[in-house]
């Protein structure tokens, strides 16, 4: 007869770990996301402009971690733009990876065919400090129109940290969103890390804890300017029509050279301009001193709002 041995299994571990987990589960804000997703679209076309080089944006990831942890994921150094966010009356930190800094460096000063060498740690100079903190305040500035759609707020940059030890934020254990961009800089590749303590949100976490159910939110300015210069400088076709007359195909087909075709006008009738078939306004004839035939626009035939206001700036 042979016994059966018991086996306990201790679940204190098990128990624990769900505990710490659960103690470190944070609600998602679906709206940041999409507002952080919108504004590295728009933060390329920016930066292209700003460095005068090739630029690529993508999010690499949005996390939501304790605010320690997300401080402690940052290197050391780092550039660090302590930010004010006034109408949230919170602050939050856009920081610089060395990589990043480096790279906008080399770029800002002609040192495109410089092969990229690996560094070792150092404190920043004072130049250093002023180029990545004109960078941050351009990303900034991006940022601030991102938001613009959902809740708007604007970015001041209060002082610069490079110890990420002696940031505070927010209370240590309390949540905190990060949003990381991978920037590209012609192959010279880098990220940016923004931290946003929920302290930061509370005033506006109704808003940012909504769910995004689709269609227009932000847009990507640098490519409307471009399109905006484009349009402007586009050639089109314009008409000057005397008159309009409706007539049977039988009385067209039953012309002859010399007949006349009474068309109702009188001498001193405007005319009606016309673009891809859009009448758009109303003009009177008359002569130029050369002798040549002008007209002078007298009435619009469209309204303003029907045109985009990028097209009217």
């Amino acid at each position: 007869m042979t016994e059966q041995s018991s086996i306990t299994i201790d679940t204190r571990a098990v128990e624990e770990l769900i505990v710490e987990r659960a103690k470190r589960s944070y609600a998602r804000l679906p709206m940041l996301e999409v507002v952080f997703d919108r504004f590295a679209l728009s933060l390329a076309q920016v930066l292209k402009a700003y460095l005068g080089a090739m630029v690529d944006v993508s999010l690499d990831k949005v996390d939501y971690l304790t605010c320690q942890d997300a401080i402690d994921s940052l290197p050391e150094p780092a550039l660090i733009g302590v930010t004010e966010a006034a109408e949230w009356s919170g602050t939050i930190a856009a920081a610089l990876r060395p990589e990043l800094l480096y790279a906008i460096l080399e770029i800002t000063f002609g040192g495109r065919t410089v092969p990229e060498s690996p560094r070792s740690p150092r404190s920043f100079t004072g130049i250093e400090k002023r180029i990545g903190k004109a960078f941050c305040e351009e990303t900034l500035k991006e940022l601030s129109a991102a938001f613009e759609k959902v809740t708007p707020v604007s970015f001041e940059i209060s002082h610069l940290e490079t110890n990420p030890k002696a940031l505070l934020l927010a209370p240590p254990t309390s949540s905190c969103a990060r949003a990381v961009l991978k920037i590209n800089i012609e192959d010279r590749i880098g990220e940016m890390v923004f931290l946003l303590p929920t302290t930061a949100l509370d005033a506006v976490s109704d808003v940012l804890s909504q769910n995004f159910t689709g269609g227009q939110l932000g847009g990507d300015s640098g490519w409307r300017m471009k399109l905006t210069d484009k349009l402007g400088t586009t050639s089109i076709p314009l008409a000057a029509v005397l008159g309009e007359a409706t007539l049977t195909l039988r009385d067209v087909l039953s012309w002859m050279p010399g007949q006349v075709l009474d068309l109702g006008m009188q001498v001193d009738d405007p005319v009606t301009l016309c673009v891809t078939g859009k009448q758009i306004a109303r003009a009177e004839v008359g002569r130029r001193k050369n002798g040549k035939i002008a007209l002078k626009v007298s009435e619009k035939l469209y309204e303003e709002e029907d045109l985009p206001n990028v097209l009217l700036d």
